[in-house]
């Protein structure tokens, strides 16, 4: 397998993004190949030994920041790294993309440089979240504030492959955000969701509200990207509140201070949990390509995990899955 990795994307490019690159390439046995400037690429892998390493450096003067305008940028920006990057994934010369740069660019670039599956009308971001029993994934986190009951059928049906594919969870449970889980419950667009879902995937167990989400009982949350990023920022905020919070409490005083020193392992499995490092990045779910979207301040952990988490993919052969699925409930 090879992955073509955006060298320039994040807040810490490329220090950290070639030293996950390198990692991956010894623990995963990959091909890489490194978009960015070639001069200060090169100097990052100096640091490392990478013998036996098939690890390339493509050459891109330009980088897109996150302040501009995504279309705009893929489009007249030819010489980006994400740009390039996506170039030798649609040529076929690489299996996955991986970036920590602009979410708004590598959106921009899987829908108008890759191109969509046929027959799926939007591509969703698809992050996986620790819950109390399990992982989930939400989709759509964010690609698509509005949606129509069609697009959330799609969302399910490519969650329900990603989740069996790469957690490797068999027969996952999926439900529909909503502010209650009666039938009945929602918006129009809810409502005609649910009755299409229900007569179109297995494991559709009804609606979710949100405060039952992070158990992790269902594996895929679907719901329009306006809800699911919302579900997701707050989830983020909230986690690093609790520690916060933990961690005042804990020097409050004397005594706590003894109590948090014995509950010092329990707090450190507790923060792992909730620990985006582990879980490595957001997949682009729809289009015809491998794309995951890693955390903006990916450090070389975040970005080893994103690769596994393409390499995972590519071994599960979601793409292919994703199109036979979309036979089967006859939207193609």
């Amino acid at each position: 397998m090879r992955v073509v990795i955006d060298a320039m994307g994040g807040d810490n490019a490329p220090q950290e993004i070639v030293k996950g690159a390198v990692e991956a390439a010894k623990e995963f046995n990959l091909d890489i190949i490194l978009v960015g400037r070639e001069e200060e690429v090169k100097n990052e892998i100096k640091k490392y030994d990478t013998t036996g390493l098939n690890i390339e450096i493509v050459n891109a003067t330009d980088i897109i920041e996150n302040n501009e305008s995504p279309t705009m940028a893929i489009r007249r920006k030819k010489d980006s790294s994400l740009v390039i990057a996506f170039k030798l994934l649609k040529e076929g010369k690489a299996d996955a993309l991986i970036s920590a740069g602009s979410t708004g660019a590598i959106l921009a670039g899987g829908i108008f440089l890759l191109g969509r599956i046929k027959g799926i009308d939007r591509a969703a971001l698809t992050p996986v979240l620790p819950g109390k029993n399990g992982p989930f994934v939400i989709v759509d986190a964010g690609a698509n504030a509005d949606c129509k009951p069609n697009n959330l059928l799609q969302f399910a049906m490519m969650g329900e492959v990603y989740v069996n594919k790469v957690l490797g969870i068999n027969n996952p449970k999926i439900a529909l955000a909503n502010i209650g889980s009666e039938e009945e419950k929602g918006n129009e667009l809810t409502k005609q969701s649910f009755e299409l879902i229900k007569n179109k995937i297995n494991g559709f167990v009804g609606n979710i509200e949100g405060r039952d989400i992070p158990n992790g009982d269902v594996q895929v949350v679907v719901c329009d990207g306006f809800t699911g990023n919302m579900i997701l920022k707050v989830y983020e905020g909230v986690a690093g509140t609790i520690f916060e919070i933990l961690k005042k409490e804990i020097m409050s005083t004397l005594r706590s201070k003894i109590g948090g020193l014995l509950l010092k392992p329990v707090f450190k499995n507790f923060k792992r949990k909730f620990d985006y490092t582990e879980y490595g990045g957001a997949i682009l779910l729809g289009v015809d390509g491998l794309v995951i979207k890693a955390h903006g301040s990916s450090n070389a952990k975040a970005f080893k995990n994103a690769i596994r988490q393409a390499k995972a993919a590519y071994d599960g052969g979601i793409l292919d899955d994703i199109k036979e699925e979309l036979v089967k409930i006859n939207i193609e």
